[in-house]
């Protein structure tokens, strides 16, 4: 192959990978064509991505990326997954379907320019989504105005609860004084 001709084809892999950094390594050799067929569609719907590439063309073009260290997850026959939300949901996604599918194998992967094995990213599939640390990150910078407002509100109630008993006894005084 020329060199013009591997030059558009880094260009072509760069164009569909974009701003991905995070990718997933599988191994889907031993899938038949229907089962990654119905895997890559199901993925699509979650903005998941498959790409079929030579190993040799995928080191090159991370590299290009700056995502070095792939050389040992792309032996062999290898499939670069990308895209979803983050880097979570996509090795949540990426997990549940290895368990579906016992022939589609976790490689490896990248994550923020790191290597990371098979083994961290089944670790990372269980950690929290980036919308729930989020949502806990909302909850504890609110919880201390809450806590707050409940303090003031119970003793304010208590007070208030206390005058409107007092309130009511003096009516009763007043017109026997009166009299």
């Amino acid at each position: 192959m020329s060199k013009r001709i591997k030059n558009m084809l880094s260009e072509a892999v760069k164009a569909k990978v974009g701003e991905h950094r995070d990718f997933v390594v599988v191994d889907n050799s031993k899938l038949d064509g229907v089962t990654i067929n119905n895997l890559r569609l199901k993925l699509l719907k979650s903005n998941i991505r498959m790409l079929w590439v030579k190993n040799s063309l995928a080191c090159k073009v991370l590299g290009d990326l700056g995502l070095n260290g792939l050389e040992s997850c792309l032996a062999g026959p290898s499939t670069l997954v990308y895209g979803g939300p983050d880097i979570v949901a996509l090795s949540k996604e990426i997990t549940k379907w290895a368990k579906d599918i016992e022939a589609l194998q976790i490689k490896g992967g990248v994550v923020e320019g790191n290597l990371v094995d098979a083994n961290q990213v089944v670790a990372l599939s269980k950690s929290p989504s980036r919308e729930e640390l989020l949502g806990r990150v909302v909850t504890l910078m609110l919880s201390p105005g809450a806590t707050l407002a409940g303090a003031l509100l119970g003793s304010g109630g208590t007070v208030v609860g206390q005058i409107k008993a007092i309130a009511d006894k003096e009516p009763e005084a007043a017109p026997a004084a009166a009299s």
